[in-house]
């Protein structure tokens, strides 16, 4: 199985490194010397990684044969792709893959059928899991722990408190203006 563990960004510096932005909570494993990854577009790899650094809280990379900024450049949102077994699972008891959350069924708290997961978007802040519903419509919901409070596995369910308006349109409307009269 193949996950996504990396997008190269720009180049850094004039000797073929570039700055990476990181998709894998084990970087130290899947971003290490010597890895092989698969890239998308595929015409742009294998590539193999050379060196890796920290440097300003940024994780710069060399891949061989890249050697001067053009080559580097020239990489940029170049999406890195590792091999992994389908039976490996994350370190820590609260984290999973993608594919393992990919297809749950999402329901409430209380039993109501909210959709399945059928895409995760990983943004700056919090990932995000695109569920459509059975209508076909389709509602983003935050993974965050205050929102997403079970994955079960076993039963291939997400189980989540939403507050009002997150899936219907019942958004609770705080005025100030409403205080005062």
């Amino acid at each position: 199985m193949q996950l996504v563990v990396a997008r190269i960004g720009r180049a850094h510096g004039i000797k073929g490194e570039v700055t990476v932005e990181v998709r894998t909570d084990e970087p130290e494993l899947r971003l290490a010397p010597g890895a092989v990854l698969a890239t998308e577009p595929a015409s742009a790899g294998p590539l193999t990684i050379e060196t890796g650094r920290v440097h300003s809280g940024r994780l710069l990379l060399r891949f061989e044969g890249v050697r001067d900024r053009t080559a580097a450049e020239a990489l940029r949102n170049i999406l890195l792709i590792a091999d992994v077994d389908p039976e490996e699972l994350p370190e820590e008891e609260d984290e999973y893959y993608d594919h393992q959350l990919m297809d749950l069924d999402v329901v409430t708290a209380d039993g109501v059928e909210v959709g399945r997961i059928t895409e995760i978007s990983h943004l700056p802040s919090q990932d995000l899991f695109i569920v459509e519903r059975p209508d076909g419509s389709e509602v983003m919901i935050p993974f965050v722990e205050q929102i997403v409070t079970e994955i079960d596995l076993e039963e291939q369910r997400a189980v989540i408190e939403p507050p009002p308006g997150l899936i219907d349109d019942q958004a609770e409307i705080v005025s100030s203006r409403e205080e005062e009269a």
